[in-house]
């Protein structure tokens, strides 16, 4: 058991997790500068709140937002663009970016497979019911597992066919995107399942609100959750997981290696 992490870098004013912290470019390169010290592999660099109900930005915002900021951490990590909309998939692979992290999974924008297999770049599809101003209205699966997975393996012949090298593609269950909490549960519990479609499983848990459902959390007090749910993962089969709190992951994660052997 051993997961890469990926490091959250926040570019938005509304983020449910930090909030406009890191809007400021400066900001935001300095946190990823950390995040990669304390074990970070991966830097995912985002420029939309994709937070329940959430407000749309321009690709040119969005692009504002996330280009110096993939400028500046090019070098540091592999950077991630976390990202649904074309132009701004473009502008981040100019600007140094190896991977696009979809969580429509090409839905919005299906050029953007055509642009990875261009540009050689890695390609994250996730799995979500509705989209971010709808997908937590009211979430119904028969199985949420086989559902899911049966999303995934059609997303995943999509971009293969539209050019794209399956052994750059990771997939992604899309943990708190159109689920409840049962829903998030149940994927955790059997995440091992996704693992016959062949291809490496990122998992996000971090700071989300079906900790707070569990415990009572409010954001800010999530960390014991999502280390839980982020180890947890991780033995069920996780191969990335994306978090916040890169250095106490990176604890627990050593940790519980040591323990399992």
């Amino acid at each position: 058991m051993n997961p890469k992490l990926m490091g959250v870098v926040n570019v938005t004013p509304d983020s449910f997790s930090d909030g406009g912290r890191f809007l400021d470019a400066e900001k935001a390169i300095a946190h990823g500068n950390l995040l990669a010290e304390q074990g970070a592999g991966i830097l995912d660099v985002g420029g939309e709140s994709t937070r329940p109900g959430a407000e749309e930005v321009s690709v040119e915002e969005e692009v504002v937002r996330t280009r110096p900021v993939v400028e500046g951490l090019a070098g540091v990590a592999t950077v991630s663009i976390d990202t649904s909309k074309l132009g701004v998939a473009e502008a981040a692979l100019d600007a140094g970016a190896a991977i696009v992290n979809d969580v429509t999974a090409l839905r919005v924008a299906p050029e953007i497979a055509g642009l990875c297999a261009e540009r050689g770049a890695g390609l994250i599809l996730m799995h979500m019911q509705g989209d971010p101003r709808t997908m937590q209205a009211d979430p119904r699966y028969g199985d949420v597992v086989e559902d899911v997975k049966a999303f995934l393996a059609e997303r995943l012949e999509a971009a293969v066919a539209a050019g794209v090298e399956e052994e750059r593609i990771w997939l992604d269950p899309g943990i708190g995107f159109g689920k409840t909490l049962e829903h998030n549960l149940e994927l955790l519990r059997r995440l091992g399942e996704l693992r016959s479609l062949g291809r490496p499983l990122v998992v996000g848990t971090s700071r989300k609100s079906f900790i707070g459902k569990i415990d009572g959390s409010g954001v800010g007090d999530r960390l014991g959750g999502t280390i839980a749910s982020s180890v947890l993962a991780a033995v069920e089969g996780a191969d990335v997981l994306r978090v916040h709190d890169v250095a106490e992951t990176a604890q627990a994660r050593t940790m519980a290696a040591a323990v399992l052997g």
